[in-house]
């Protein structure tokens, strides 16, 4: 727990690469800074402290702090610049005579390299840089001794040629590193997938992530790693099914698809006359709050399940089940305001891809906008030990 003595003893010390200070706020400052703790490259395996209103020399800067201010730093843990998230506290203000100092206490990360708007930076002594190829590979081989979660596990059996190249640098690789980076870089395809977590050098094969993201074939593998949707033409299963389709492939191309499919397929909407004789379009369901609870689905499904992502559309509902409960942190106490990852590289892999805005946000807005639209509150069935499940009623004016 950081206290003042603490603060002092941190300001004091003037020699540990493990301690910055700064009196700036900008996100590029900040956000390299927290990037390189992360990143832990020293491997002190302690959390790194970023002294916020406090002069190199170790002066206080006379800075004073506002609540938006402590907002705007804690928003650096989830506005997805930093992958794969972070994990930082944010102290309260601590008053001195001569001004005012918040402590950002990052943790190292379990899954390095971490980067910042696509570049790797690290910290060694006084120095914080961008990692060189070969300080990347350092980080790349630490994390094969971390603990894992099951999309950095390798796919045993599989090769590189399991993987679609072209759609790993064409459709990924730009999106996820930096220009400058790619420009200089000399790397196999391998180790460019090792980089991202996609490939385990180790055991000489793709992760699951890797498999998952631009496998040529992931079922084979995956058994379960497919979207599944159903229409009924009633309330019930027992209806008749007026329609179904199976999303399955690489999910860089099958997460276009499912978007497309929503739009297409699944929102509709019409005129509605109004007293005044002005028409207002109404429509059955938002589509960017279904579009995030499907794409949520996606993210945080167990991938060890052999069952697939469904999607049931009735006539007055839709029903989205995905294997795997609640995972981490995350709790029927205290969701949705809470989360954790079950598949670290996969959100960052949406994230980047551009299907995840925010983490821990979007169910949240979902709610927000099914409410706005007349759909009301979705329910979210969290007894389920072995799945999830969200029944999203539709709009109370659609007939």
């Amino acid at each position: 727990m950081v206290n003042e003595e603490k603060v002092k003893q941190l300001i004091a010390d003037m020699e540990s690469d493990w301690i910055e200070r700064t009196r700036s706020t900008a996100d590029d400052k900040l956000g390299q800074a927290i990037c390189a703790f992360c990143n832990d490259f020293p491997n002190h395996k302690h959390p790194g402290y970023l002294l916020l209103g406090v002069n190199d020399d170790g002066s206080l800067a006379g800075k004073k702090w506002t609540d938006e201010d402590l907002q705007k730093i804690g928003g650096m843990k989830t506005n997805g610049k930093i992958l794969p998230q972070p994990s930082i506290v944010v102290s309260a203000v601590f008053k001195f005579d001569e001004g005012e100092v918040v402590v950002v206490e990052v943790k190292p990360s379990t899954y390095p390299p971490v980067r910042y708007d696509g570049r790797c930076w690290i910290r060694v002594g006084p120095r914080r840089d961008k990692a060189s190829q070969e300080e990347e590979r350092i980080l790349t081989e630490r994390r094969l001794s971390y603990a894992k979660t099951y999309d950095l596990i390798p796919a045993l059996g599989s090769t590189v040629e399991d993987l679609s190249a072209e759609l790993f640098r064409i459709n990924y690789l730009p999106s996820a590193i930096d220009k400058e980076t790619l420009a200089e870089n000399g790397r196999t395809t391998e180790e460019q997938l090792a980089s991202l977590r996609f490939y385990d050098t180790k055991e000489g094969c793709p992760t699951n992530a890797g498999i998952l993201l631009f496998g040529l074939n992931p079922e084979f593998y995956l058994p379960g790693c497919y979207i599944q949707y159903i229409k009924f033409s009633g309330e019930e299963m027992t209806s008749d099914v007026e329609y179904e389709k199976k999303f399955s492939g690489a999910l860089v191309t099958e997460l276009r698809l499912v978007d497309d499919f929503i739009k297409a397929n699944i929102i509709k909407e019409r005129p509605v006359k109004k007293d005044s004789f002005q028409e207002n379009i109404i429509r059955n369901y938002p589509y960017w709050a279904l579009r995030e609870l499907v794409m949520n689905a996606v993210m945080h499904r167990s991938y060890e399940s052999n069952a697939p992502t469904y999607i049931y559309e009735f006539k007055n509902r839709i029903e989205i089940i995905n294997p795997g409960g609640l995972f981490g942190e995350a709790t029927p106490q205290n969701f949705p305001d809470a989360s954790d990852y079950r598949n670290v590289v996969l959100a960052e892999a949406m994230k980047i891809l551009g299907y995840v805005n925010r983490f821990n946000y979007g169910v949240k807005r979902a709610k927000a906008e099914l409410q706005q639209n007349g759909n009301g509150n979705p329910e979210f069935d969290l007894s389920l030990t072995t799945k999830f499940k969200v029944t999203i009623p539709i709009n109370s004016e659609w007939e």
